[in-house]
Order: structure tokens, then C-alpha cells, then sequence
């Protein structure tokens, strides 16, 4: 437990700091994984795909700005993606 004033403060805001940084990883991987379904399924056109890719891209450059991932692997998780996109167009 801490015992100075600062200290206390500091366990508080790393506490909020925690949970707010839960739930936008949490949201990240959300938007990842519906991507995945998106581009697995067949009924979807491939230029919503690429529209979706678009955004989960933009959504990990944030990320990876705000530190919340490392850059990284928020790049090599854009390229695993796109990779996806483009098997799953071809065949």
C-alpha cells in the first residue's frame, strides 16, 4: 500500500490509466476480429472489405501513437491482415 500522499495519487491514476487502456485494447481486438469474419465471409463485396481494412488499420496507427501497442505490432498485424484480405480475394 502506499503511504505518501503522491503515492496514493499516483496508484489511482494508474489504476484509471489500466482500465481506460482494458477497454481500448479490448475494442481493438473487437474491430480485428470482426474483420476477420468480414473477410472470411463470401457474401460480402471486396470493396467493403478493403473499407473495413482501411479502418482497422487507421484504428491501430492510433493505437500505436497512443501507446497502447507497440508500433510494431501494430504493423506487423496490418500486413498479417492485408495478407488475409488478399488470399481471400484471389481464391
Amino acid at each position: 500500500m502506499p503511504h505518501t500522499k503522491a503515492a496514493k495519487k499516483a496508484l489511482r491514476q494508474s489504476h484509471k490509466r489500466r482500465l481506460q487502456n482494458r477497454t481500448q485494447r479490448s475494442a481493438l481486438r473487437t474491430l480485428i476480429k470482426r474483420y476477420i469474419t468480414t473477410v472470411e465471409d463470401a457474401e460480402v463485396s471486396a470493396d467493403d472489405k478493403r473499407s473495413l481494412l482501411s479502418l482497422v488499420s487507421k484504428k491501430l496507427d492510433q493505437s500505436a501513437a497512443k501507446n497502447l501497442i507497440h508500433r510494431n505490432v501494430a504493423s506487423r498485424t496490418k500486413s498479417r491482415l492485408a495478407q488475409r484480405l488478399n488470399k481471400a480475394t484471389q481464391g
